[in-house]
């Protein structure tokens, strides 16, 4: 199945136009006074989880933890393999929908319009793109003059003109860039087939996940970060050594990623990371690993006398097999043991009996990860799996269940 926009709609062009690349806005979230993250005041108080029950229009009854004084409420239901959020410059919400775990070519982007307060739910949902090709994440890039929205699927990176108000693209498609499209032999179709995206000062940064759990990759753009103007010109490596970096956000002029660790090492080992992201620096995949704080030579791959570049720790460690994936550094929200925190989605091991990650979690430099939201795992039940976090406002915020294809929010109680 081809890339649907809406009936007889034209193949995407092979030819970017050239635009402006000094945008009048990005997706770029600034810090407090400019500071840098770790200059923002942090309220270490501990939350105290509480069980929340929501009712699923399937008929399941769903039960968390959550932090005591709020409430969990079901915001939109009945997706897929529910994704990455993007809240659009015309006021509503876009998201992605993978469909299913295989290699397949019926993802969607969906519009979320309409939202009540009072019933804490989106009143709408459209669907503004289908059949595509894993499409997990997408991006705004406003310039003085255009909007374009970036949709990364697996073997192409696109870009459609944007309207405030569009339900469907009015144009074709410019493939922007195009990706290596394929892993080896997997399960579920192949390894690492997610593209994730953010711009910053007129640059698009697109992560590219290695074809494997671990080997020495054959293609430069494997296992990287790249940059590349907003039409796709002038792409260079930014990065290196990112196995599989899911999650990626600016905060002001610092660039953050979450990072897998590779498989073959055992259930403790390595950590998944929240990454720190530096031009030119190496992030260790496949010749180094991180364990808590400290880094170790995987010797599969590592061997005597080979020179290669040095590692750097990451950020912060989250712990092994947790999944790390979508997060958000909360700034301006009114409950101070939140903001100023990454709140970060371990989507889980993949092995349930593992039972690691299934959390929602608030961390920063020299503080290790704190549960904020607990229970998606029940037993040997995924009740949810949760991937992608955004700041609703604030006092509350959204998470993703690509599990289940549901939208929560977890919103703080109201007064009486």
């Amino acid at each position: 199945m081809g890339l649907l926009v809406g009936c007889g709609s034209p193949e995407p062009s092979e030819h970017p136009d050239q635009i402006e690349a000094d945008t009048t806005q990005q997706d770029t979230a600034s810090t407090a006074h400019g500071l840098a993250v770790d200059e923002l005041p942090l309220d270490t108080t501990p939350l105290r989880l509480v069980p929340a029950t929501v009712n699923l229009a399937d008929g399941r009854t769903v039960t968390l933890d959550i932090p005591e004084g709020y409430e969990l409420r079901v915001a939109a239901e009945g997706m897929k393999r529910f994704r990455f959020l993007a809240p659009s410059p015309d006021g509503r919400l876009f998201a992605t929908d993978m469909h299913d775990l295989t290699d397949n070519r019926r993802g969607r982007v969906y519009i979320f319009d309409g939202w009540n307060e009072d019933s804490a739910r989106f009143e709408k949902r459209s669907t503004y793109l289908s059949g595509l090709h894993n499409p997990n994440q997408v991006a705004f890039l406003s310039t003085a003059t255009d909007t374009f929205l970036y949709v990364a699927t697996t073997g192409k990176l696109l870009r459609f003109a944007y309207h405030a108000g569009d339900t469907v693209p009015r144009a074709k498609p410019t493939v922007i860039d195009t990706f290596p499209s394929y892993g080896l032999s997997y399960k579920y179709g192949g390894w690492h087939l997610t593209r994730s995206l953010a711009f910053h000062k007129g640059k698009l940064y697109v992560s590219v996940g290695s074809s494997c759990n671990a080997c020495l990759e054959t293609e430069d753009v494997r296992a990287t970060l790249l940059e590349m103007d907003p039409d796709g010109g002038n792409k260079r490596i930014y990065a290196t050594g990112l196995r599989n970096a899911v999650g990626l956000r600016w905060v002001g002029d610092e660039l953050f990623a979450t990072g897998m660790g590779s498989d073959h090492l055992g259930t403790e080992a390595p950590d998944d990371v929240l990454f720190h992201i530096e031009e030119g620096k190496h992030y260790g995949w496949p010749f180094h690993y991180q364990v808590g704080e400290e880094l170790f030579a995987d010797t599969a791959f590592l061997k005597p006398n080979m020179r290669v570049m040095s590692p750097t720790k990451a950020y912060v460690p989250l712990g092994a097999r947790v999944g790390a994936l979508g997060f958000e550094l909360f700034q301006g929200f009114a409950d101070p043991r939140l903001n100023n925190w990454f709140v970060v989605a371990l989507h889980g091991s993949s092995i349930v009996k593992m039972g690691k990650g299934y959390a929602v979690v608030r961390v920063r430099k020299g503080h290790p990860a704190e549960p904020i939201i607990t229970g998606f795992l029940q037993g040997d039940e995924r009740v949810a799996r949760c991937c992608d976090v955004l700041m609703h406002d604030s006092n509350s915020f959204l998470f993703t269940d690509d599990h289940k294809g549901v939208l929560y929010l977890v919103r703080r109680k109201r007064e009486v």
